[in-house]
């Protein structure tokens, strides 16, 4: 089980091993689907910045490293921060393949590396258990419109279900934060992560 032992970060350093704080990774199943054979080295060598900014998490498009938001890390749902996790290590090996991250000569939902990285993230939820609902909460975003999830969940052959009433109380509660339709912490899925107090 991988631990995220927010009380190890340091003020005044801007990157850390990954390893150092998201343990156990390198055992993932998901995360070998990723990486393959270079499962251990990929993760040995990836940095993570944690930042005050209240966002989720992104690949920096300059070196390749993990942005995670510190907020989001330590109040968001253990669910989300977990396959967002999954997610972005797809966009850290598309970027030590070469691929242009953001590329916007496509729309969000149908940029090849977006749609590829939230392949993966469908297989995990599907893994866990998740419902088709659960997905599409997850999917959304509050840079996504209805219309552009429906296109997502389409192509990633999820049944698409409103999620307006979840998002409004996500938007009043801040980022994809446990809320009050949700079990707290992903506890009724068995996750290969957890919080460290």
């Amino acid at each position: 089980m991988s631990m995220l032992p927010l009380d190890k970060i340091r003020r005044g350093e801007s990157t850390y091993p990954f390893t150092d704080y998201f343990k156990g990774f390198e055992k993932i199943q998901a995360v070998r689907r990723i990486f393959g054979e270079e499962t251990e080295d990929a993760l040995r060598n990836l940095k993570v910045e944690f930042t005050w900014i209240r966002s989720y998490m992104w690949v920096s498009d300059a070196d390749g490293h993990l942005i995670v938001g510190s907020h989001y890390l330590k109040n968001g749902d253990l669910v989300d921060i977990y396959l967002d996790i999954i997610h972005e290590l797809v966009h850290v090996r598309q970027f030590l393949e070469g691929k242009k991250l953001f590329d916007n000569s496509h729309s969000y939902v149908d940029r090849p590396t977006e749609v590829e990285a939230y392949h993966h993230v469908v297989q995990e939820a599907r893994n866990l258990g998740l419902s088709d609902e659960r997905i599409c909460e997850h999917l959304k975003t509050e840079w996504m419109s209805d219309e552009d999830l429906k296109q997502l969940a389409n192509t990633l052959n999820v049944k698409y279900t409103s999620t307006k009433n979840h998002w409004t109380d996500q938007q009043n509660n801040g980022l994809r934060e446990t809320s009050a339709n949700r079990v707290q912490g992903g506890s009724r899925y068995k996750l290969p992560i957890r919080r460290c107090s």
